[in-house]
C-alpha cells in the first residue's frame, strides 16, 4: 500500500477501513498512441487516486515531446512504469503487454483519453472483491457535460443487433426493441447491474480471471476486443457487470489517428467477432458474406458525420 492509500485508510470511516485495509493491490493499465493534450490529465487523474498502487504506461506511439514527458513523470512518480520500443503493436497486444508486467492483484484498464472521477478505481474494486466467480466490471462513461456516453452498457451484440440498432429500427419499431444494444437511455441502477457488454473505456478485473479468459484477442487491432472479452467472459460461466458509480469522462477523438482509419479497424473488428462467434456452417458462412458489408458500413459513417456535422 502506498503512502497516500495508507493516509486514507487512516481517516476513513470505520465502515469503510476494513476493505480498505484488505484491498488487494491495483494496477491501472493504459495504452498510450498519439494521444494527444487529454494524456497530461488522464495521468495526474490516475495518480491522484489514492487506491492506485501502480500505472503502467504503453506507448504504442508518441510524439518526441510525449515521450520525454512520459519518461520525466516514470523519473518522478516511482509507480509509473513505462513500457516502450515495440512499435504500434495494436491496442489488445499492448494492453496484454501491460498486463503481464503489472504486479497489481487487481487491473484496471483505462483509456488515455478517460479521466477518473473521484472513487471510481474503489467502486471498480470493490465491486470485484465482493463477486465470488469470474467477473469483469465496467464503469460509467460520460461525456465532457455529464451525461452518459454510448457504450458502457449494452446488449449482446449479434448481427442482428448490431442492424437493427445502427440502423434506428430498433428504436422505431417496439417489436424490435429487444434489439435495441445501446441502454445509456435506460433509467439509471442504483447498484452494479448485469449487462452484455460494457466498455474498453474503463473496467476492472481479478489478475486471475483476466488470465483465465486469456486476456484480449491479440487477432484484433483497434476496438471491438472489449466486446469480445466479455462475450468470452459470459461464454466462461463469468459475470459482466455495469457499474452506476465507477465514473470517468471520456473526451474521446483526441488521437492524431485519421477517423476513417479508426472506423475501418472498427469494421474488421465487428466483422471478425461475428465470424468468430459464429456456430456452424450456416452461420460462419452468413457471417463471412456480412464482412465486406460491415466494414463497408463503418467506412461510411465518418463521411455521414462530415456531411451531418456530428463527431461520432
Amino acid at each position: 500500500m502506498n503512502s497516500i492509500a495508507a493516509q486514507i485508510v487512516a481517516d476513513a470511516p470505520a465502515s469503510s477501513r476494513e476493505f480498505l485495509q484488505s484491498r488487494r493491490s491495483v494496477s491501472v493499465v493504459m495504452v498510450v498512441y498519439m494521444t494527444g493534450e487529454a494524456l497530461e490529465r488522464s495521468l495526474a487523474c490516475v495518480l491522484a487516486d489514492p487506491l492506485v498502487d501502480e500505472l503502467i504506461v504503453v506507448d504504442n506511439g508518441s510524439t518526441p515531446g510525449e515521450a520525454e514527458r512520459l519518461r520525466a513523470l516514470r523519473e518522478r512518480d516511482g509507480r509509473v512504469r513505462l513500457l516502450t520500443g515495440h512499435g504500434n503493436v495494436g491496442f489488445a497486444r499492448g494492453a496484454n503487454l501491460g498486463a503481464a508486467k503489472a504486479k497489481g492483484d487487481l487491473l484496471v484498464f483505462l483509456n488515455p483519453d478517460a479521466f477518473l472521477q473521484s472513487g471510481c478505481v474503489a467502486a471498480l474494486a470493490r465491486e470485484v472483491e465482493d463477486r465470488p466467480g469470474l467477473c469483469i466490471v465496467g464503469g460509467r462513461v460520460l461525456n465532457s457535460d455529464g451525461t452518459e456516453q454510448r457504450g458502457a452498457r449494452r446488449g449482446d451484440i449479434t448481427p442482428m443487433s448490431a442492424l437493427m440498432s445502427m440502423s434506428g429500427l430498433a428504436r422505431l419499431i417496439p417489436a424490435w426493441g429487444r434489439y435495441e444494444v445501446h441502454w445509456e437511455g435506460d433509467a439509471l441502477p442504483e447498484q452494479a447491474v448485469t449487462a452484455p457488454t460494457i466498455s474498453g473505456a474503463c473496467f476492472c478485473m481479478r489478475r486471475e480471471d483476466f488470465d483465465r479468459v486469456g486476456g484480449f484477442d491479440e487477432g484484433y487491432f483497434l476496438h471491438v476486443e472489449d466486446v469480445d472479452l466479455c462475450w468470452r467472459v459470459r461464454q466462461a460461466g463469468g459475470e459482466v457487470l455495469f457499474h452506476p458509480r465507477a465514473e470517468v469522462i471520456h473526451i474521446g477523438g483526441t488521437s492524431r489517428t485519421s477517423p476513417l482509419k479508426v472506423e475501418f479497424h472498427k469494421g474488421v473488428g465487428l466483422a471478425r467477432y461475428f465470424r468468430k462467434r459464429a456456430g456452424g456452417v450456416g452461420q460462419q458462412a452468413l457471417a463471412w458474406a456480412l464482412s465486406p458489408l460491415v466494414i463497408a458500413a463503418a467506412l461510411v459513417r465518418p463521411l455521414v458525420w462530415r456531411l451531418t456535422g456530428r463527431t461520432g
